[in-house]
């Protein structure tokens, strides 16, 4: 072959070499969630155990995958109002977990396909470590800050939807995952809740929350974060609902003040709580990594709609199983 030919072809395979992963601007992207009916997760399920319904007609998955660690980029929300003072600590701490936990420092093999950013919130929004594979920063800042004042959660949504540095693949490899570690108030934002959950339903976004609620206390915002998480396909996780539910000996020895064998302010209560955080701390990390992802392009009968948003459900033809995903998406070209 002559060797003009031959550098033409070795250019023309480079370039290949070097193009993004792209989909059909079509094709809806869906991460998956199953669970048993301990809470378990089911992670051994093939392609055919699945179905998507778009608009409630059959779709065929084009792609599916359950492969574990997948990439994703993770933003982290905390919340710094007043509100979370009490336990400030516990969450602080809790963050940090979750970002070693994310954004592995000690296993480069595994580091690279991961990201994350941190934006606190309180009064305003605040992109405090923007997108990194480092999770130093990220510790460093969460050392650093203080809660107080009120809470703007709507807009640090839409800060992290619409003002970071992204990674070359998103959404579709990484994928976007949000976790808020707060009580879903919101009193400062110029956003509204609605209009947040549809830029991250848009932008193929994820919401995870971890309640900073106390057992036997309600929030405004406990409902608005239970919606944020449900209809883009995450989940909350209420550590502080019982914190010491497996602690032997609690409401075993009534005492005049109240039915506690743990008192608040001791040792042990104050173990129980960590204990209860770090856990749903764990079942967050986890169906982040363990979740299947199905992709398909809605036929003509679905996409004959007039509806901007479109309704989607999965279903999985197992008995006494929960299956999580969004709801619904707007169509749009992925971009």
């Amino acid at each position: 072959m002559p060797l003009r030919v031959l550098l033409g072809l070795l250019i023309v395979l480079q370039g290949f070499a070097q193009q993004p992963i792209k989909v059909n601007v079509n094709e809806v992207i869906v991460p998956v969630t199953v669970t048993d009916d301990k809470g378990k997760f089911v992670s051994n399920l093939e392609q055919k155990d699945f179905q998507i319904f778009d608009q409630g007609k059959e779709q065929k998955i084009s792609f599916f995958t359950r492969e574990r660690n997948q990439p994703v980029v993770v933003g982290f929300l905390m919340d710094l109002s007043q509100n979370s003072r009490t336990q400030w600590k516990n969450w602080e701490n809790a963050a940090e977990e979750m970002v070693v936990q994310m954004l592995p420092d000690d296993k480069p093999e595994v580091k690279k396909r991961f990201a994350g950013y941190l934006i606190g919130y309180s009064n305003e929004a605040e992109l405090m470590v923007d997108t990194t594979n480092d999770p130093q920063p990220l510790l460093e800042k969460l050392r650093k800050v203080k809660p107080g004042g009120g809470a703007a959660l709507y807009d640090a949504i839409y800060m992290a939807c619409t003002n970071r540095k992204l990674v070359q693949g998103e959404p579709v490899e990484p994928r976007r995952i949000i976790i808020i570690i707060g009580d879903g108030n919101d009193n400062h934002s110029s956003k509204t809740l609605d209009q947040v959950l549809e830029l991250a339903q848009r932008n193929l976004v994820t919401i995870y929350g971890v309640s900073t609620i106390y057992s036997g206390f309600t929030s405004e915002g406990t409902e608005s974060l239970r919606r944020l998480a449900e209809e883009t396909g995450g989940r909350v996780e209420y550590p502080l609902a019982n914190p010491y539910k497996d602690v032997a000996g609690f409401l075993s020895q009534p005492r005049d003040e109240g039915n506690y064998a743990i008192q608040p302010g001791t040792g042990g209560y104050a173990a129980a709580v960590a204990t209860a955080i770090f856990g749903s701390i764990n079942n967050v990390v986890g169906e982040v990594t363990t979740q299947y992802i199905l992709r398909y392009t809605p036929d003509a009968a679905a996409q004959d709609s007039s509806k901007v948003q479109r309704s989607l459900e999965v279903r999985v033809a197992l008995p006494g199983v929960k299956v999580r995903a969004r709801k619904g998406y707007y169509p749009f070209p992925v971009q």
